[in-house]
């Protein structure tokens, strides 16, 4: 086994980077930190997350093998607010529950179609 840091970053494939910014920013808090010609990359809100958004129209929104991405709550009463700010910000309710009372989950997508799975554990 090596060592690592974990999980790091995840690069996605997006319409408009600058829409992916806003809707991540409005959403989880991430902060730009990188950006180029094509890509602008973010960090957090975890300490080693880093999300790159990548210009990329024809593949933007197409999952291939991975079928979504987590972000866990630190507390479950904030699940209505985190559905009402994807919402507010331009994403999509997919679909909500729990995994056990008091440990709710929802499923949600960004504008480009990504899934994203916010839970309390």
């Amino acid at each position: 086994m090596i060592t690592t840091h974990g999980l790091t970053h995840i690069s996605l494939a997006v319409r408009d980077p600058e829409r992916s910014l806003a809707f991540y920013a409005s959403v989880f808090g991430v902060e730009e930190y990188y950006r180029d010609d094509s890509s602008i990359q973010v960090k957090g809100p975890g300490i080693n997350d880093v999300i790159a958004f990548e210009r990329d129209p024809k593949h933007a929104g197409r999952t291939g093998g991975i079928q979504h991405f987590g972000f866990r709550l630190v507390t479950p009463d904030d699940i209505d607010a985190a559905v009402e700010a994807v919402i507010a910000a331009g994403g999509t309710l997919l679909r909500r529950g729990e995994f056990a009372p008091g440990f709710p989950y929802a499923y949600v997508a960004d504008p480009d179609g990504y899934e994203i799975e916010i839970w309390f554990e």
